[in-house]
């Protein structure tokens, strides 16, 4: 994982929410956006804010177990 302290040149990703966020508070969830190289998170609520950066390898894992529990 990649601990990015300002959200950089996020202009260019292209951000999106899980289909199965809240609509009635829909700034209360994570967005993902992906590139070649890593899935990036950011809070909905602080766009501009701290990211992560995950490898694939570490992402799929994470959506593995998330999806088991």
């Amino acid at each position: 994982m990649i601990s990015e302290t300002s959200a950089g040149d996020a202009s260019r990703l292209e951000w999106f929410k899980n289909s199965y966020s809240d609509s009635s508070n829909s700034n209360e969830c994570v967005e993902v956006a992906t590139t070649p190289g890593a899935v990036h998170v950011r809070d909905s609520k602080n766009l501009p804010g701290p990211r992560l950066a995950f490898g694939a390898g570490a992402w799929v894992g994470f959506v593995s177990h998330t999806a088991r529990h």
